[in-house]
């Protein structure tokens, strides 16, 4: 017995336009792409050593041009730099002088400067876009405090997987937000001790603290952003924000 040729009308057929073209929506909003959470980690680690390489050569070409400066009296000779602590005179906290301009071991304590502006500069933009991305769908903030619990809750879990663990304020526009757990420096140490290890972590939190200070700028508010580290994993954000904002 013959068998029949299966055949579909048009109006049972599929349309191919209609099932290969996106929908509007998927378009303006694709779906996220997760990858592996290391990943990230091995991409930061990188990416600081690329810009401490290219920040040194950054800083060698500044030095030479000043010095052809000085040599031709076009330019005044600078100052002599103090001289620099022994590695058993300096303090861990990061309070104090010391840890607050990390001494190289060529004794130049402006070596990671560079490099912190570098990754803040980075920071802010990416800071900026993800704040962007979150608020697509939201008011603008009415209150100061508004805004930093966005910062604490929303962009702290897309960015760290997390929300903060402590927001102080003094309601005069000083916030301190602290992470006990902070997911860029649970993985980072010294093997010359403790006061290395801090020393690691200060480049790490640069960038941080540019996400932080690019997402309130997106938002409409200037604020400065200092990190602080004492106790490793823990990080504290001190964010200041003009009277009046």
């Amino acid at each position: 017995m013959a068998s029949r040729n299966s055949f579909q009308t048009p109006a049972n057929r599929p349309s191919s336009s209609t099932s290969s073209v996106p929908s509007l929506a998927a378009v303006a909003d694709p779906p996220p792409r997760y990858i592996d959470g290391a990943a990230m980690d091995y991409f930061v680690i990188e990416m600081v050593n690329t810009l401490r390489a290219s920040s040194a050569v950054a800083t060698a070409r500044v030095k030479k041009v000043e010095k052809e400066l000085v040599d031709a009296g076009l330019m005044p000779p600078s100052a002599p730099a103090p001289p620099t602590l022994k590695k058993s005179q300096l303090r861990d906290s990061i309070g104090s002088d010391a840890s607050l301009h990390p001494v190289s071991k060529d004794g130049n304590c402006e070596d990671d400067e560079e490099l912190r502006a570098r990754l803040e500069a980075i920071g802010m933009h990416v800071g900026a876009n993800m704040a962007e991305r979150l608020c697509h769908e939201r008011g603008l903030f009415s209150d100061t405090l508004d805004a930093i619990k966005f910062i604490c809750k929303d962009l702290w879990n897309a960015c760290w997987e997390k929300q903060v663990d402590n927001l102080r304020t003094n309601h005069r526009g000083v916030y301190v937000l602290q992470d006990n757990s902070f997911k860029p420096l649970t993985r980072i140490s010294g093997w010359e001790g403790r006061a290395e290890s801090l020393k690691r972590a200060r480049v790490y939190v640069a960038m941080p603290a540019g996400i932080i200070r690019g997402a309130l700028g997106r938002l409409g508010y200037q604020a400065t952003v200092v990190p602080e580290v004492t106790v490793l994993p823990q990080c504290t954000f001190q964010v200041k924000l003009p009277k009046g904002s």
